[in-house]
């Protein structure tokens, strides 16, 4: 996984909570969701070995860990009591003591119902828990002893007994806490004598006790307890387990306090547990830290929670510090983390991509807002490409950090024809010597390989693994297929079964469907990457390469910045992106993907140059990085306007000076010395804000004050609109215009003219229509849908003549044709949900169908927000609801409630579905075993994961419903007539 840039850490308020207490149950309370997430890989036998990735510290020698294996029988709850009846049993027992000691039988029931609770192993306590050990985030970080699980001293402890694997320990860990604040809900209905006693009134309790209780006895009392946990499925935890976890909840109160104070020593473990410690062994084998992670975790800034700019070379192991980071938040200060982590297709945003685009617009406004309005939030920002940190570091008003450090060495050569150069900065023209080729090359074989790549991989395959970066999508198919074409014949046994396994995985990812080029060269282990391939088919790709399985790959600049997928030799098929020249950083997050931790003693890349290149290249690899700069001006709609209208709407800035005053402290403001001498800072805002109010989003009121008028900013309902929605200024007219015109005549007979007013504009541009496809998918909509053509402004006539190739007189607005074009796409795709049946029958890559598809799920959600601010628009919102459900799964209707379930994609819904499981009910009272036998190639560990997902998702969605009973239900305090 890619390096996640930025931790932003904000201080707890004081006094917050959460919305709805949920006390925590049992002893895992004290836990982090990491240290609850078992290291199991869910199968069976012999445990799994997991393999080492490098760049984030020192690691054990083969980075395996045996693990855990799942224990599926069901085990008796009473342990050695075979049943109520017998003499030697526990119930036999309590009657006897009963019988001669009567005077006891009605005494506190309580006690016994409590003693009942904590000497089962069920884990349950059901007894109340201090609320106030519940941190904002719903991470639990120590407890109360008096209510935690206590081992008796006369009790010794069974080393032997470890029950750890149910149902909970196969729940992402994302998912854990909140499960067992939700199991205890799910079992509130448990009619156990002590816990109706306590979700009584005091005065209704009072009257149960002296009324009901008096004459029960305690062998009734204990029988109901025991009968109603037998029902109920238990969390089985051993006493060794109970005792580790009071061991972990003890570690977490020390690493709190010791974290506060102004020591370097900051705990066990930074703060943490040692059980993090011990999980980053197990899970990723990292036995101690880098020295530079080390003095970067204990910088004294840190501990002032002064905010930090830490930059180190690619591999370097940043992440973990992060992470690190992120864990001292969670678990011991108990705060809320914040991650930001903008995406643009597979590719991760980092610090220095501040100056990119209208991701960097993004970022430096959510930055820029978090620094204005929160002195207390703690920012962190890592990159590995740095070069005008000193305008970042005064932006975020950061300390910096920075090492130049490698795990592995990294050596840099150049390739001209048949010679290899090592990069050399102190040589005159950047360029050493290093070899020449040793490769026979027949005549064919020069013709199709004129850049010796094949000379260049078979150096290092398959034993080792290599990267090709192509500077296209098709250039990346056509290197992979030439590769395999010249290959030996040998490499095809190397790791045969599991080719074939993953060959076979593609197919069931593609409904049976599988790329002809990956058929051709899975074989070989080689394969392409790039944003053609559907997400599915890139994860099972990326696995199967970080396993070894796959040894090359051919992939775009996307994998450079948004994969970590390192290589022993990274090779550049050209220095260009596309069709533009590689730039500095570009270059070195592709290299830097060579070298991985803990294998390679070093990593190589070699740039292949042609000879009219050569000049260019010098200067590439001797020159500094490029500089970050503020991107709010040249994205001027995503980036200043929509900053200047999201102040308004916050009431951040609600003057044009307090505007002004904001974005001096953006990095727009401290590069102002950039700014053109035409126009000042000051000169842009009373532009921008100008050109909102011209626009209708914004408005300006008179506010009297000790009778002198002073002007201040509102938004209007369609400024409020557009930021809800996330409305792209450009376009958010536009949006408003089509929108009313829908409800002029919104054809309803199908989802088409819907479909239209959802498909995003972003992608209209890009679009170039098969106009034989065109009018193909014309001709099959019915009368009513061919309106819909006519209302948005595409007639059939044009249509028409388009594909007969004929002249057009009449002029047609292109970006309506194309983004109907787009609707015709999103229309094929909800009827069929086959990504690869329709990216076949519009002759595009299943990857721009399904980015397509992705991004038109995005823009529906953001006009069904959009028009939730407008009256006018109150008949969309229950139409795009169904349509954003529709579009975000893409399934039959029918199977959209089992996709809402963790691990449940359209192949396994349609199994759930036809085995008779049809709602989320049915899943959430599955019994896992049933499943595995009733459902195709269903693990063990994924049906438990299936029905513990269920089962939170319904225990959820009851608490929504019944928060809303609570509401309706609630007495108004403001009745007329009442004091």
């Amino acid at each position: 996984m890619a390096e996640p840039p930025l931790a932003v850490r904000r201080r707890s308020r004081l006094g917050s909570a959460p919305k709805r207490s949920r006390p925590p149950v049992g002893p895992s309370a004290a836990c982090s969701p990491l240290a609850l997430k078992r290291a199991n890989t869910g199968g069976e036998g012999v445990p799994a070995q997991r393999p080492v990735r490098g760049g984030t510290g020192k690691r054990k020698g083969d980075g395996g860990v045996q693990e855990g294996y799942c224990n599926d029988s069901e085990e008796d709850m009473f342990g050695d009591y075979n049943s109520f009846c017998e003499d030697d049993s526990l119930l036999a027992q309590v009657l006897d003591t009963e019988h001669t000691r009567p005077q006891d039988a009605e005494t506190d029931v309580k006690a016994a119902g409590e003693f009942v609770l904590e000497g089962l192993p069920s884990g349950i306590d059901q007894r109340k828990q201090d609320n106030s050990s519940a941190s904002e985030t719903g991470v639990i970080c120590g407890g109360d002893t008096e209510h935690g699980f206590q081992t008796p001293e006369n009790d010794p402890l069974d080393n032997k007994e470890d029950l750890g694997d149910s149902l909970l320990d196969e729940l992402p860990s994302s998912q854990l806490l909140y499960f067992r604040s939700a199991d205890k809900i799910w079992r509130a209905s448990s009619p156990c004598p002590d816990s109706e006693h306590k979700n009584r009134s005091t005065e209704f309790s009072s009257d149960l006790k002296s009324d009901s209780c008096k004459n029960t006895s305690l062998k009734d009392h204990l029988k109901n307890a025991l009968t109603e946990n037998a029902k109920a499925q238990t969390l089985k935890v051993s006493k060794t387990k109970q005792l580790k976890e009071a061991i972990l909840s003890e570690e977490i109160c020390v690493a709190r306090k010791a974290i506060g104070s102004s020591s370097v020593d900051i705990g066990p473990f930074y703060g943490l547990p040692s059980k993090v410690k011990d999980l980053f062994w197990q899970l990723r084998g990292i036995e101690t830290l880098y020295e530079w992670q080390h003095d970067c975790l204990t910088l004294e800034c840190l501990q002032q929670r002064k905010n930090l700019i830490y930059s180190l070379p690619t591999s370097g192991g940043k992440t973990l510090v992060a992470e690190i980071l992120i864990l001292q938040e969670l678990l011991c200060m108990q705060k809320d983390v914040l991650m930001i982590l903008p995406y643009v297709a597979i590719v991760q945003e980092k610090l220095h991509m501040l100056g990119e685009g209208s991701r960097g617009a993004t970022l430096e406004m959510t930055l820029a807002k978090i620094l204005y309005t929160s002195k207390s939030t703690h920012i962190v920002g890592m990159s590995a490409t740095l070069n005008n940190v000193g305008d970042l570091q005064k932006f975020l008003q950061a300390e910096y950090y920075t090492k130049n450090f490698r795990p592995v060495e990294l050596k840099e050569y150049i390739k001209i024809r048949d010679t290899i150069y090592e990069v050399d900065s102190k040589a005159e023209n950047g360029f050493t010597f290093s070899r020449l080729l040793n490769f026979k090359y027949s005549s064919n074989l020069k013709k199709a390989d004129p850049d010796h790549i094949i000379a260049l991989v078979t150096e290092v395959i398959p034993k080792y693994s290599c990267l090709i970066f192509c500077p296209t999508k098709k250039n990346c198919e056509n290197v992979a297929s030439m590769v395999c074409k010249y290959l030996n014949k040998e490499f095809r046994s190397h790791r045969e079964k599991e080719k074939q396994d993953l060959i076979k995985d593609l197919k069931n990812i593609g409904n049976g469907s599988i790329c002809p080029v990956l058929k051709q060269t899975i074989p070989f282990g080689v394969a392409y990457h790039h944003s053609g391939l559907t997400n599915d088919e890139r994860k099972s790709i990326e696995e199967a390469y970080s396993r070894g399985v796959l040894c090359l790959l051919a992939c775009t600049a996307t994998l450079a910045a948004g994969v970590n997928l390192p290589a022993r030799r990274v090779i550049l098929r050209a220095p260009y992106v596309a069709n533009d020249f590689l730039k500095k950083n570009q270059y070195k997050q592709m290299i830097g993907r060579a070298g991985r931790a803990g294998i390679d003693n070093a990593g190589e890349s070699i740039l292949i140059v042609q000879e009219k290149d050569k000049h260019l290249v010098q200067d590439l690899v001797t020159s500094p990085l490029e500089n970050c700069y503020s991107n709010l001006l040249p994205e001027f709609t995503k980036g200043m306007q929509n900053l200047l209208l999201s102040l308004v709407g916050l009431r951040i800035a609600v003057t044009q000076e307090e505007v002004y005053n904001f974005l001096c402290h953006t990095l727009l403001g401290v590069q102002q010395q950039l700014l053109s001498k035409e126009k000042s800072l000051s000169e842009l805002v009373k532009d921008g804000l100008e050109s909102l109010i011209e626009k209708g989003l914004l408005t300006v009121k008179i506010m009297e004050k000790d009778q002198n008028s002073k002007t201040a900013l509102a938004i209007t309902r369609l400024g409020k609109a557009a930021y809800k929605g996330s409305i792209d200024l450009s376009y958010c007219n536009l949006l408003y215009k089509e929108l009313k015109k829908g409800l002029e005549g919104l054809v309803l007979e199908s989802s088409l003219h819907l479909l239209y007013l959802a498909t995003p504009y972003d992608m209209v541009s890009n679009c170039s229509p098969n106009w034989m496809i065109y009018l193909r998918q014309f001709n099959q909509l019915s009368a009513a849908e061919q309106t819909v053509a006519d209302m948005v402004g595409v007639p059939e006539s044009f249509i028409a003549k388009k594909a007969s190739g004929q002249a057009i007189r009449k002029n047609v607005d292109s970006a309506s044709v194309n983004r109907l074009y787009l609707t015709f796409i999103l229309y094929t795709l909800l009827k069929e949900t086959n990504i690869w049946s329709v990216s076949e029958k519009f002759n595009l890559s299943r990857g721009y169908v399904q980015n397509l598809l992705t991004s038109a799920a995005s823009f529906a959600s953001c006009v069904l927000h959009f028009c939730e601010e407008l009256e006018e628009f109150w008949v969309y919102k229950a139409l795009l609801t169904e349509l954003t459900k529709h579009l975000t799964y893409c399934v039959k209707t029918e199977l959209i409630p089992l996709m809402e379930v963790a691990g449940v994609l359209e192949a396994r819904a349609k199994q759930l579905y036809n085995a008779g499981y049809k709602t989320l009910a049915h899943l959430a009272n599955a019994n896992p075993e049933t499943l595995v036998k009733t459902i195709e190639h269903l693990s063990r560990r994924q049906a438990k994961q299936i029905v513990s997902s269920a089962k939170m998702l319904l225990t959820e969605k009851a608490e929504a419903l019944q928060e809303e009973v609570e509401l309706l239900l609630k007495v108004p305090t403001d009745i007329p007539g009442t004091s």
